[in-house]
């Protein structure tokens, strides 16, 4: 069973001291950077560094409360060289100084991060997937950038787009994409509302577009309405790839909506394509 997510939560929790970056986990997790990125966010909710910087702020704002008067000290094994770094840093996670959590001598109102374990599984239902040898997509549409914790943006964008679907120039097909790319360190990814276009030359101004070369795909059709579908991605990542043995590509991954797809009354389809390595 092959468990980045799992993997990378016992590095950090094995590496509090600050050493390890992101390259550094993602090689010993066997996979790259970006899909580490996407993959932890997915799973836990969180960007792989800035959980690993919270748990060493936490760590030290433990010992701060028991007294520790090594604040240098705790600033360097909590990865941060200069001790004005360290204060701003956990100034903004806790709304106190070190020194003043220090003077108090209790946590009292403050919100530690603890340790994570992965859960084995998620126990949203999946469907029974299926494999694709996916043809070379052309998608544009409207994008944005979103993070883990804003990804409610996504409705507003797709509201934004709609009046443009069967206008496109170049339109191929009534289907709509959700698609994600691009994730960065933080986790956060480019996500395009589109369609299926035959070339770029005339979108509209704003549009953006990606071009996904033919590959191999899993695919699953999202169960429910439309507001839980990050259910269905947390099942893939948490639970159904990890038991396969399959291993997801550096590539975007796409929701695929039917023509008929209306999002209010979650009548049509919508499926989730999952691009996998080798």
């Amino acid at each position: 069973m092959h468990d980045p997510t799992g993997k990378a939560l016992w590095l950090i929790e094995s590496d509090l001291d600050g050493n390890l970056d992101l390259q550094a986990i993602a090689d010993a997790c066997g996979v790259s950077r970006f899909r580490l990125a996407r993959d932890f966010v997915v799973a836990t909710g969180w960007p792989v560094m800035r959980y690993a910087r919270v748990r060493r702020l936490s760590r030290a704002a433990r010992r701060l409360a028991d007294g520790e008067q090594d604040i240098l000290g705790l600033a360097l094994e909590a990865g941060y060289g200069p001790h004005e770094a360290f204060t701003r840093a956990f100034r903004e996670q806790f709304g106190i100084t070190p020194e003043g959590l220090r003077a108090r001598a209790n946590l009292d109102g403050i919100e530690l991060r603890e340790a994570m374990r992965m859960q084995p599984t998620s126990t949203f239902p999946l469907s029974e997937p299926r494999f694709e040898q996916g043809d070379e997509l052309l998608i544009a549409g409207l994008g944005e950038r979103f993070t883990s914790d804003k990804t409610q943006g996504i409705a507003a964008l797709w509201q934004r787009f709609v009046p443009y679907i069967g206008r496109v120039p170049g339109q191929q097909g009534e289907e709509t994409f959700g698609l994600c790319h691009s994730p960065d360190e933080e986790g956060s990814f480019e996500y395009i509302a589109g369609v299926r276009v035959s070339r770029t030359d005339d979108l509209p101004t704003g549009f953006t577009y990606q071009r996904l070369p033919p590959r191999r795909y899993v695919v699953f059709r999202h169960r429910g309405h439309i507001s839980s579908i990050h259910e269905t991605f947390a099942a893939i990542f948490q639970r159904w790839l990890p038991q396969s043995g399959l291993l997801a590509a550096d590539a975007p991954e796409f929701e695929r909506y039917s023509a008929d797809f209306d999002p209010m009354a979650g009548t049509g389809h919508v499926e989730v394509w999952v691009p996998l390595k080798g």
